[in-house]
């Protein structure tokens, strides 16, 4: 069941106690949940590693994002919840706080104001797409491709992925359905804003698996998010789909001969849902540490360890220079207008209410 806003109230006076003792109320270490690799590198940096310092509590990191929904399900049904933070992204924040397996957030009163004295609800905007939802970043999921393996014309186009005759060589793709259909429909024809009607009903999805099934000899398919960024450096795929931080990662931390292909990226968001079942300690600790963790400053620092955005409109002016390489990070983002030039939006309710059905038939497909 959802918190109450009177028990968040109450939650929220509790934490406010504690940050102004010392944190005896709370837990004294906590289990945050997150994607691994450059990501979880950024908020070490950027969150872990301060609020540790500030606190003297120990944070335990768990790499099992991409499963979040289903362990939260497992965790909740056997009355045993171990997370406490729980890194997801937006469609799966929205399916967790439907099911009543993530607590409802009041960005006013749990989070930060900005520095100027605009409130939380107002500096994150429309980006608080669900109750229970605290956006860290604006992310896409695009495509790296070996500039040594395509020749001497590089790919411009998503479509590329499909073309194995012009840039043959094996291709990575995320094990799941998310991104790959949309992207299958869009180089089968379908125009960019008729792509989730046509998912809506069975035909599409058979059409997209169809076009999908073109190249499925071809694709290697990966589940966590270094996986392709490994795949390009090793040159074992030609191109492949990724988080748009890790190929950042990859081209200018690993100086590996790989590009970005920003054509049709997939802008999302990704950020914290605390989930419901912990105890009075517990809770008042990851409420504690969600209030740190998302203040202006912090989101603005994560940036200087990858390429996302984040999420506050307040923090963006404090974007500057990564804290190793010394470059200007801003044209490294998904949102600079050169690399947005031809974006795909998600649609996040979409894939909530249908993901566990396409999965199912996804996942089917594979095993054939």
């Amino acid at each position: 069941m959802k918190l109450t806003k009177t028990l968040l109230a109450s939650t929220a006076l509790t934490v406010a106690a504690g940050m102004a003792t010392a944190d005896g109320h709370m837990a004294n270490e906590m289990t945050i949940v997150s994607w691994g690799g450059a990501y979880s590198n950024s908020q070490q940096q950027a969150y872990h590693n301060p609020y540790m310092e500030k606190t003297g509590i120990n944070i335990i990191n768990d790499e099992s994002s991409a499963e979040a929904v289903a362990k939260l399900r497992a965790m909740n049904e056997a009355g045993n919840v171990t997370w406490d933070v729980v890194d997801v992204v937006a469609a799966d924040a929205i399916r967790l706080c439907d099911e009543g397996l993530a607590m409802e957030i009041d960005p006013d009163e749990h989070l930060a104001a900005a520095p100027d004295g605009t409130s939380a609800e107002d500096d994150f905007g429309d980006l608080l797409v669900s109750d229970c939802f605290i956006p860290q970043i604006v992310y896409s999921t695009t495509f790296g491709y070996r500039t040594d393996m395509v020749g001497d014309t590089p790919p411009t186009s998503v479509c590329a992925i499909f073309d194995t005759d012009a840039y043959p060589g094996k291709r990575s793709l995320e094990k799941r359905p998310i991104n790959n259909m949309e992207w299958a429909l869009l180089c089968d024809g379908v125009a960019k804003d008729d792509v989730y009607d046509v998912l809506e009903t069975d035909e599409g999805q058979q059409q997209a698996l169809d076009k999908l099934a073109t190249i499925k000899d071809d694709v290697i398919w990966w589940s966590a998010g270094a996986d392709t960024p490994q795949l390009l450096a090793d040159g074992e795929v030609v191109m492949g789909s990724t988080y748009n931080g890790r190929l950042f990662s990859v081209i200018e931390e690993q100086n590996q001969p790989v590009a970005m292909l920003w054509d049709a990226q997939v802008f999302d968001l990704d950020g914290w849902i605390i989930p419901t079942g912990l105890s009075e300690e517990r809770l008042a600790r990851a409420l504690d540490y969600i209030y740190f963790a998302t203040d202006t400053q912090r989101l603005a620092d994560q940036a200087k360890y990858i390429s996302y955005g984040p999420a506050r409109a307040s923090s963006a002016p404090l974007v500057s220079t990564h804290a190793d390489l010394g470059i200007d990070m801003a044209p490294h983002m998904p949102t600079d207008p050169n690399n947005a030039q031809n974006t795909f939006l998600y649609n996040y309710e979409f894939w909530a209410d249908y993901r566990d059905d396409i999965d199912a038939k996804f996942q089917a497909w594979l095993a054939q």
